[in-house]
C-alpha cells in the first residue's frame, strides 16, 4: 500500500510539473525587417527593369510564380515568365517604373504583399504607336527557404477606363 501511495504521489508530481513547464518563447516579430527587405527588393527590381536584363528581372519571381496582366492569360512559372519578358524587352520603346506604396507582412513571417503604382511606355502592337499606361499593382510574396522574398503572384491593372 505504501509503495502504491509513493507511485501515485510521483505521478501527480510529474503531471503537476509537466503542466508548469514554460511554453517556448514566441518567435521574434520580423515584419518590419521583412517589409524593408521587400521594399529594397522592389527598388532593385525597378533598376533591373531599367536595365532590361531579363535574367535579373525574372530572378525576383519564385519558380512557381504567376504573372497576371490585363487582356492576357496568366503566365505561370519563372521560365515561362522569363520567355514572355524576353519578348517584352525587345520593344526599344519599353520603359517601366514603379513605386511601392505599401507592404504588409503576415505575422507568421512567411507571406506578404506589396501595392504600388507603375508607369509603362511601350509600342502598341496593333497601332504601332508609342503609348504610356499608368496603373497600380499588387504582388504577393513568399519567403523562400534561404530567407529571401520572391514574388509568387504579380498582377497589374491600368488606371484607364475599360474599353
Amino acid at each position: 500500500m505504501k509503495n502504491y501511495s509513493i507511485q501515485m504521489a510521483a505521478c501527480v508530481l510529474a503531471l503537476f510539473l509537466s503542466g508548469c513547464a514554460q511554453a517556448p518563447p514566441p518567435a521574434p516579430d520580423t515584419r518590419e525587417a521583412d517589409a524593408k527587405a521587400i521594399r529594397d527588393g522592389e527598388d532593385a527590381w525597378a533598376k533591373d527593369w531599367a536595365s532590361k536584363d531579363v535574367n535579373k528581372i525574372a530572378s525576383h519571381y519564385a519558380d512557381d510564380a504567376a504573372l497576371l496582366m490585363p487582356d492576357a492569360p496568366a503566365i505561370k512559372g519563372r521560365a515561362v515568365i522569363s520567355s514572355a519578358l524576353t519578348e517584352m524587352v525587345k520593344d526599344t520603346n519599353l520603359t517601366l517604373s514603379f513605386t511601392t506604396t505599401s507592404v504588409d507582412v503576415a505575422k507568421s513571417g512567411d507571406i506578404a504583399y506589396s501595392q504600388g503604382n507603375y508607369s509603362m511606355t511601350m509600342t502598341d502592337p496593333q497601332s504601332k504607336k508609342v503609348v504610356t499606361e499608368k496603373g497600380k499593382y499588387l504582388t504577393t510574396y513568399k519567403k523562400q527557404a534561404d530567407g529571401s522574398w520572391k514574388a509568387v503572384a504579380d498582377m497589374n491593372a491600368s488606371d484607364a477606363a475599360a474599353k
